[in-house]
């Protein structure tokens, strides 16, 4: 961690981040703050920002949802005032946008109707149209080509994937040669490999263009990989500066390399243990208190309900292998002919064993976790839970996808009943809240059981959805990318909520991710499936680290970076 040293004669002013007495700033953030709303509404989001960057550094400011990391890209974009203080580039104010600022958001802000090359050149012919038609076509050119997508000029948004159309929002900010790039969570809403490979251009295009540049993320590896510093922006309200961090790492920097640099997994640590500490009790979710749970036997088969109880007592057909995978199959149909999507998928699960399959986007795993929930006919091959083959969907399987799919206007409460009603039919409508109250308190949703979902956060939502796939006592729980939706600290949150709650339990479970960290903290073992088309298990990873988990205690394990540098060395053949 790099050591910030007051001066004696600054000793009650807030010294800036990046200070130095040798090179006057590039951009300067001088005790800046925002607040939205007045009087009794007033909300204060930003509170003393104090920061410098030198010309042509590369600084990423990270921190979690609501910590007002967009509030200050806005700032220093000019599209927004300071209520205090000042943003000065190159010692000028600034008092509002500019063709010197290049902003990236999160989302991609192309015109629908326009292709590549239009959305582009819209850009360009702003900032220079005092230069020849000729001119301005081959600047557009150049950078289009800059983030590899030639081959897409004639496309319009809709006929783009996401990493393409956040690669043409890139080209459109570097085309109009900005100061300073400012990097709005760019990538985020993107899947792994193609967020690896923006990650890769974004470093590369920084190198040839020495620009200044700000990024905002919330992802630790994201900052290390790609900064020069990372400076973590604290929970607000009234958020302020924590302390930075310097990377000293040489570049280039290699994903999979990195691991076994000391230097790469101290600093890793450092970062992540200070946001961990910083974001305990920022976020007042609810309650959690736990209603005592009297045993009850879903119906969950075709048995009597009276005969349930004693049914569940007997032991699964084959422990060893209570969830197999026979050679699975899924082959859809096209205008070019079959295709098989997932192509012999073979697996054996023990009762009460947590797996976790990982892979590249389009390889197949939701469509694996689909077929092992009924929701997806299988081509060829089966799938055994309990010693009965899936013919359907059942409330033997809870499954957790990653939107919430919950009713928005019933409660929490209300949500997770409509499904402990279905299996629980036998039982009091006391005992079937007892039920709804346990679960609820388990993910700490007490004081919220009561809420309509519309009026929850994204987080509280999926705590909903766990509670309720609990609650239905599966034999069977699945997770489709349940936390991909969400910052990584509510992430890193409901990671423990789930695990907390499943220790208790022991549900067998399948959880799809692209998370190679969410991957090994969860799991028993680590399914790796190749790329589609005719994806398959390409290796499984035994994960021999104790229980309970925390992150913390996952950074601080010696085998941790081995197994994770597994995981990266696959995907990374893959890719290739």
């Amino acid at each position: 961690m790099h050591a910030q040293v007051k001066p004696a004669e600054l000793a009650d002013a807030p010294i800036p981040h990046g200070a130095t007495d040798a090179v006057a700033p590039y951009l300067e953030l001088r005790g800046v703050g925002k607040s939205y709303g007045q009087g009794k509404q007033c909300s204060p989001v930003l509170k003393n920002i104090n920061l410098q960057i030198a010309e042509g550094e590369f600084v990423a400011i990270v921190g979690f949802s609501g910590s007002g990391k967009t509030t200050l890209i806005s700032l220093i974009a000019g599209l927004i005032e300071a209520d205090e203080g000042e943003v000065l580039l190159k010692g000028q104010p600034v008092r509002g946008p500019g063709p010197d600022r290049g902003v990236v958001f999160q989302s991609y802000s192309l015109m629908p109707w326009m292709n590549v090359r239009e959305n582009v050149a819209l850009a360009v012919d702003q900032v220079y149209a005092h230069l020849p038609a000729a001119e301005r076509q081959a600047r557009v050119e150049k950078y289009i080509d800059m983030v590899g997508l030639t081959p897409a000029l004639q496309k319009r948004p809709s006929e783009l994937s996401g990493g393409m159309r956040q690669r043409t929002a890139v080209a459109r900010a570097l085309a109009a040669n900005p100061d300073i790039l400012l990097l709005d969570e760019p990538l985020s809403a993107l899947d792994a490999l193609t967020r690896s490979k923006l990650q890769d251009e974004i470093v590369q295009i920084w190198g040839q263009e020495k620009k200044t540049c700000i990024l905002i993320t919330n992802d630790v590896d994201e900052g290390i990989l790609l900064a020069d510093r990372i400076i973590p922006l604290n929970p607000g309200p009234g958020a302020t500066f924590g302390p930075e961090f310097r990377i000293d790492l040489p570049r280039p920097r290699n994903r999979k390399e990195m691991n076994h640099d000391p230097a790469f997994v101290k600093l890793r640590k450092e970062v992540t243990q200070y946001l961990i500490d910083t974001a305990k009790g920022s976020q007042g979710t609810a309650g959690s208190k736990v209603v005592e749970l009297r045993p009850q036997v879903p119906v969950t088969s075709d048995e009597h309900p009276a005969a349930l109880k004693a049914a569940t007592k007997k032991a699964p057909v084959q422990p060893e292998r209570y969830v197999e995978f026979a050679k699975v199959s899924k082959i859809y149909p096209t205008k070019k002919g079959p295709v098989k999507v997932v192509d012999g998928f073979d697996l054996k699960i023990r009762q009460g064993e947590f797996i976790s399959i990982i892979g590249h986007s389009g390889c197949g795993k939701s469509t694996v976790l689909s077929m092992m929930a009924g929701l997806n006919d299988i081509s060829e091959g089966g799938i055994i839970l309990d010693g009965k083959e899936i013919d359907g969907a059942g409330p033997d399987r809870g499954i957790v996808f990653q939107a919430p799919s919950l009713v928005p206007w019933l409660s929490a409460a209300d949500n997770v009943m409509l499904g402990v009603r279905q299996v629980f039919p036998h039982i009091s409508e006391t005992e079937r809240r007892e039920i709804v109250d346990h679960y609820l308190g388990r993910v700490g949703l007490s004081d919220a059981a009561s809420k309509r979902a519309s009026e929850l956060s994204n987080g509280m939502k999926q705590r909903v959805g766990i509670a309720r796939a609990f609650a239905l006592s599966p034999k069977m729980l699945l997770l489709d990318e349940p936390f991909g939706m969400l910052d990584s600290l509510t992430r890193w949150d409901l990671q423990e909520v789930l695990m907390e709650v499943w220790a208790r339990t022991r549900l067998t479970a399948i959880v799809v991710t692209h998370d190679v960290d969410e991957a090994i903290l969860l799991a028993d073992r680590v399914v790796m499936m190749t790329n589609g088309p005719n994806a398959r298990v390409g290796r499984v990873m035994d994960v021999p680290l104790p229980r309970p988990r925390t992150r913390k205690a996952l950074l601080e394990h010696p085998n941790y970076y081995k197994l994770r540098e597994e995981l990266l060395g696959f995907l990374s053949d893959c890719d290739h």
